[in-house]
This record gives structure tokens, C-alpha cells and sequence, in this order.
């Protein structure tokens, strides 16, 4: 699943090292049209939903946590 949420990241920014970088958000990498790309791409791979309640920056910071967040919606389903 990381290979994949890895691919989908690289598609929408292939500028950022996704594999290195610790904080996406914090250091300003990400923008807000690239988080709502990777939601809406990530919504449409795993079928699942990210609400609002799960737009925090830690959840978005790095590969491992937007895999934590996808892990624990999918086991929620």
C-alpha cells in the first residue's frame, strides 16, 4: 500500500522527495490544492472518506502518516 499512496504523491507533486521529507505540511511543501489532490485520490483508490475532522497536519506530514490514516479509515469501513 506505501509503494502505491507513494506513486499517487509522486503524480501529484513529482518535485518533493516523498520518501525523505518528515514534514510535508509544517515546512510548507504541500499546499492546500495538493492536499485536496491527494484526498481525493486516495478516497478514490482505497474507497474510503476523509473527513474534515482528519485534515490535521500530522495526518498529512509524511508517507508513513497519511498510511497510518488510510490503514485506520479502511479498518473503520
Amino acid at each position: 500500500m506505501q509503494k502505491r499512496i507513494l506513486e499517487i504523491l509522486d503524480s501529484i507533486r513529482p518535485d518533493v522527495d516523498f520518501v525523505s521529507e518528515k514534514k510535508l505540511i509544517d515546512d510548507g511543501l504541500l499546499d492546500s490544492f495538493d492536499i485536496v489532490s491527494i484526498i481525493s485520490e486516495l478516497n478514490d483508490e482505497y474507497n474510503i472518506s476523509i473527513r474534515v475532522t482528519e485534515l490535521k497536519p500530522e495526518n498529512f506530514n509524511s508517507v508513513e502518516a497519511i498510511l497510518n490514516l488510510v490503514e485506520k479509515l479502511k479498518a473503520s469501513n
